[in-house]
């Protein structure tokens, strides 16, 4: 029995990045999910979220929750990613000046997501988007 979620993020809304998590969070506290494998999937789906909003023009969030992981899948339109290895390097960032001064951007997201999930996989194409599935067992 997985319970199935669905979020929308648009581009350049920072005050709206961190709902998907939120919610996430909520939904695993009520499932008695431990609170160590609860912080690693909100961390992951924060920062993706936040990438998101910082690079993209629009994306979705969906998670799919099962008894023993989750399931992420986060697809954005945007620019995508050219090199996905150099943008795995922790502090590489394209943000701009403008996502930077506010406190964003400082290229430690997609390592995070890593840092954080026990299954992690990337796909870009440039000038369309990038979709990242990641997977977080539950302890």
């Amino acid at each position: 029995m997985a319970l199935e979620l669905e979020f929308k993020i648009s581009g350049g809304d920072f005050s709206n990045a961190g709902k998907a998590s939120s919610h996430i969070k909520k939904m695993l506290k009520q499932l008695n999910i431990d609170a160590k494998s609860i912080k690693r999937v909100v961390v992951a789906v924060y920062e993706a979220e936040v990438n998101v909003a910082a690079h993209a023009w629009d994306g979705i969030v969906k998670a799919t929750i099962g008894e023993n992981d989750i399931i992420i899948v986060v697809s954005d339109r945007g620019p995508g990613i050219e090199n996905i290895e150099q943008a795995m390097q922790p502090g590489f960032s394209t943000a701009s000046k403008e996502v930077r001064e506010m406190g964003f951007g400082a290229g430690m997201g997609l390592s995070n997501i890593k840092k954080n999930t026990d299954e992690l996989s990337i796909e870009s194409r440039v000038g369309e988007g990038t979709t990242l599935t990641f997977r977080c067992y539950y302890s």
